[in-house]
């Protein structure tokens, strides 16, 4: 059981690594103003996405599930936690979409947010990082 947790925290430090990167990325196409470089965010962000972040999120789907499948019988003396945690992966899920549009929107060069907007955007993952894994560690309901 030990390596399904193993796969599934290297899995979740690769979709981390992603969502702390893409939005940085988006604070620098925000900012650019030239045809090549826009070109070159636009190929960045796509690889990103689709190479490193989305399939991240897939496996650190699917190994956590697998372990909350393995260890149910477990949780229901825990469920407090982990109810907590489940909900608050159900939103980083949703910011991992919402990265996804945003991604569309500077494919199709239909960006309406400025840099400012971007670096603010970028915070968001660490109070999800912070809360899950205090969450997960603490196990405190």
């Amino acid at each position: 059981m030990l390596w399904l947790k193993a796969l599934h925290l290297i899995f979740m430090v690769t979709w981390f690594a992603g969502l702390f990167y893409l939005p940085r990325l988006f604070v620098y196409h925000a900012m650019s103003d030239d045809a090549p470089s826009n070109e070159r965010f636009k190929v960045m962000e796509r690889k990103l996405y689709y190479g490193i972040m989305t399939p991240g999120m897939v496996l650190t789907l699917g190994f956590g599930g697998w372990m909350l499948a393995d260890y149910a019988w477990i949780l229901y003396a825990m469920a407090g936690w982990l109810h907590v945690k489940l909900a608050l992966l159900a939103l980083l899920v949703i910011y991992h979409i919402l990265c996804g549009k945003w991604l569309v929107d500077f494919k199709h060069d239909r960006n309406r947010h400025s840099h400012i907007y971007f670096r603010w955007v970028n915070e968001i993952p660490v109070l999800f990082l912070f809360a899950i894994v205090w969450l997960a560690v603490l196990k405190p309901f």
